[in-house]
């Protein structure tokens, strides 16, 4: 069983403007796109680290097609990072 994330986490995360979040994600992700090798590869692990930690913070509010979503963008994130530090 998994502990609830302090409430004060789930308050600031509430506050973010969805706009901005989305922005400054799409920006990360086409930053790790175009910049060569091993940095780009670092922007996108940094990302899927990043996703991945909201996922598990919302996990329990979310339906199961949502997640399942959610698993395959990250997955194929991770696959892109990986495919890109090799």
């Amino acid at each position: 069983m998994t502990t609830p994330p302090p409430d004060n986490l789930l308050r600031r995360l509430a506050s973010v403007n969805p706009t901005t979040a989305f922005v400054l994600a799409l920006a990360v992700l086409l930053a790790g796109l175009f910049l060569p090798g091993i940095i780009g590869a670092a922007l996108l692990f940094l990302l899927v680290a990043a996703l991945v930690a909201l996922t598990f913070t919302t996990w329990p509010v979310q339906s199961p097609p949502v997640r399942a979503v959610r698993v395959t963008m990250l997955v194929l994130l991770f696959a892109a990072a990986l495919a890109k530090a090799i």
